[in-house]
């Protein structure tokens, strides 16, 4: 349990400094209702990881203009994605044509998938790929081209062009950010393209968001939270973001 406190105080740290930008370690310690010493081995091990920055006794996130690595996503709100992923799977029935996208909680859908049979899924997420092999009913179509090695996954016009290709029954896709007033956020015009891609390849759209994204800073802003026929987050989302949604009929399922 100790463990698990500590991970969730940690993503609480992220999220802080993906909403205010820079704070100190006593700031932070109020919001966290812990000691200035808990959280400065916390902001001491977020640095190690090269999740935050700290200077002059202050800590950022790094840089904005870029995700995170691999690896450090893999830790963060974990137990998020865990729950995202059981109620991704929820909503997808053994036979069904899908995509999946990348990042961290799309492998996590994935991981959450294993067990359902005969399922066609397309993707330009190696890890979703890794995931999926264990099961001999699952028909697996990998986009080609230039391999991302920091993240093993493909975003250039190669994938582009693959998921245009498909008409599928269901995608699954994540994104770099959500702005306050709903806006959908990533960090690269590769990251939009590859994402409309995947969106326009199925005839329904499941955007997964955990909480670390929520108002979360990214350079490029495309299109709305309400675009998108179910949302399955975690945290909070802004009441601008959850006005569009209702307006448009958008499902919103908080795992």
């Amino acid at each position: 349990m100790r463990a698990q406190d500590k991970a969730r105080r940690r993503d609480y740290i992220v999220d802080l400094l993906s909403r205010y930008g820079e704070l100190s370690a006593a700031q932070l310690a109020d919001f966290l209702d812990v000691t200035v010493q808990t959280v400065r081995t916390d902001l001491r091990e977020l640095d190690e990881l090269q999740l935050i920055k700290r200077r002059h006794g202050n800590a950022s996130l790094c840089n904005v203009a870029e995700n995170i690595g691999y690896l450090p996503r893999t830790s963060l709100a974990q137990d998020d994605k865990s729950r995202i992923a059981v109620k991704v799977a929820e909503l997808i029935p053994d036979g069904a044509r899908m995509a999946i996208g990348t990042g961290t909680t799309a492998e996590e859908v994935a991981r959450a998938l294993v067990g359902r049979q005969n399922l066609f899924v397309a993707t330009n997420n190696i890890h979703a790929v890794l995931a999926l092999r264990a099961n001999p009913t699952i028909t697996l179509i990998m986009a080609g081209g230039r391999v991302r090695l920091r993240d093993l996954d493909f975003i250039g016009a190669e994938a582009i062009e693959f998921f245009s290709k498909y008409m599928l029954d269901v995608a699954v896709f994540s994104i770099g950010g959500l702005a306050e007033d709903g806006a959908i956020l990533d960090f690269n015009q590769d990251e939009v393209r590859a994402r409309h891609a995947i969106a326009n390849c199925a005839r329904k759209r499941i955007l997964v968001l955990d909480n670390t994204k929520i108002c979360r800073a990214a350079a490029c802003r495309d299109g709305f939270i309400n675009d998108y026929e179910v949302v399955v987050y975690t945290g909070k989302l802004p009441q601008a973001a959850i006005d569009r949604c209702i307006s448009q009929g958008t499902v919103l399922i908080k795992a």
